[in-house]
């Protein structure tokens, strides 16, 4: 559904009313596409205190195919290496460098605070660490115009395996995150071959696939040069049908409930997995007073038993490969609460902690990666019915004052596919363009 609002504010009686009355004014969003494949600009490098990875870092980022400099008048994104910052005084160090060019930002960049994990042995580094939280989600409130800002925590050391996070979070294919903390491990990235299809060779297969984001996360997934398997129950055989061909793609009609899913999944992917993508779900809505047991069983089934009986299966099967990658959705609801939907709330949270407690066995056990997209206000046929206030109110609720798009889940259920992600584990990343509910 057209957001209307947004394109009122973009007209000049728009941009008067809403700058008379207060109103948001959310700026159109720059996503990838073929013609805006990166930012549109130079990146500018800063650094808070004696950091020793500015050289490391610079390196990385020059290989983003960004033109990295120390200084430039109107910069696409700021990179700001905070590793160093161990004290509460050195976080003089971070407003000395961002005080003088945050206005200078370009309208739709992007801002990234490298830091690392705060320390369990150190409470003077713990807290300056953690302050940068609160600093970049803050930040992320005020830049506006589109803007974007994330706090991106890595091992002590260890650089390199942050490119894939790198690139991802300075091009236009993270449009719809803000105010997001990203904590990497020091797991040495799989090497990638052509960074126009990171996932060419590797097989995906996605779950609720026939339509909305499901469907859209699979033709990023092939976008990037993955085989994808699309699986969706058989009632709608049809529209899966014709969803698997405009993607090159395979359809597995399945109920992924069935006992037998498992097995059926490992007979569609006789090579094995590489990307196992659980975005299947249901809502049931009703306030817990007035809900049947029928609408609360089924949505914890689909949701997240489902997800729990199949992924132990195919890991205990070995149809994930190692190096593979295995994403979960799991919602703001499930973060925030919702009313009417303790049920859908209940699930989505049960995914967190599936992926929290799974993530470093997976790792160590399998070879693959665990984590989760956690979807705000997406458009889609679903949110398109729901009330025209309450909706409004959805879109507005965020630091970018406006709805994402199914795209914007697959961009990042993407980024988590790639090879080159393998030290990103055990993360639930909020598309929800900084919403206002949740942590």
């Amino acid at each position: 559904m057209a957001d209307r609002y947004l394109h009122f504010t973009g007209t000049a009686p728009g941009r008067f009313l809403t700058r008379r009355l207060g109103l948001p004014r959310p700026a159109p969003l720059r996503r990838w596409s073929p013609g805006t494949p990166s930012l549109d600009g130079p990146l500018l490098h800063l650094t808070a205190g004696d950091s020793t990875i500015t050289q490391e870092l610079g390196t990385l980022l020059a290989a983003t195919g960004l033109d990295v400099t120390g200084r430039a008048e109107r910069p696409a994104g700021i990179v700001l290496d905070a590793t160093a910052v161990t004290t509460p005084g050195g976080l003089t160090a971070v407003h000395a460098a961002l005080h003088p060019v945050i206005r200078s930002l370009a309208p739709g960049g992007r801002v990234v605070v490298v830091g690392v994990r705060p320390s369990a042995d150190d409470h003077h580094q713990a807290a300056a660490q953690q302050a940068l939280e609160g600093f970049t989600r803050s930040l992320g409130k005020e830049v506006g115009r589109g803007s974007t800002v994330q706090l991106l925590r890595i091992a002590p050391g260890a650089v390199a395996p942050a490119e894939s996070t790198l690139r991802f979070l300075l091009s236009p294919r993270s449009a719809y995150l803000s105010g997001q903390v990203i904590e990497l491990t020091p797991a040495a990235p799989d090497p990638v071959a052509d960074w126009a299809a990171p996932l060419a060779g590797r097989t995906a297969l996605v779950t609720g696939a026939a339509r909305g984001i499901g469907a859209s996360v699979a033709g990023v997934l092939a976008r990037d040069g993955a085989r994808v398997i699309c699986l969706d129950v058989p009632q709608v055989r049809d529209e899966l049908a014709r969803t698997a061909e405009e993607l090159g793609a395979t359809a597995l009609p399945l109920d992924i409930t069935a006992d037998d899913a498992a097995d059926r999944i490992a007979a569609a992917a006789p090579d094995g997995l590489d990307v196992l993508v659980h975005n299947a779900g249901i809502t049931r809505d009703r306030r817990l007073a007035n809900m049947p047991a029928e609408r609360w069983t089924s949505v914890v089934d689909v949701n997240l038993d489902s997800v729990l009986r199949t992924t132990d299966a195919l890991l205990k099967a070995g149809t994930v490969n190692r190096g593979g990658r295995i994403v979960a959705t799991a919602s703001i609801a499930g973060i925030a609460g919702n009313n009417g939907q303790t049920n859908y709330a209940a699930s989505k949270a049960g995914i967190i902690g599936l992926v929290r407690a799974l993530a470093p066995h997976a790792a160590a056990d399998h070879g693959v990666t665990v984590n989760a997209v956690a979807p705000g206000f997406i458009e889609t046929k679903m949110t398109a019915a729901v009330p025209l206030l309450i909706r409004e109110a959805g879109r507005r609720m965020n630091s970018l004052a406006q709805g994402g798009l199914p795209v914007d889940v697959a961009e990042t259920t993407a980024w988590f596919a790639q090879p080159a992600s393998t030290a990103v584990n055990g993360q639930v990343v909020r598309v929800c363009g900084q919403s206002l509910l949740g942590a």
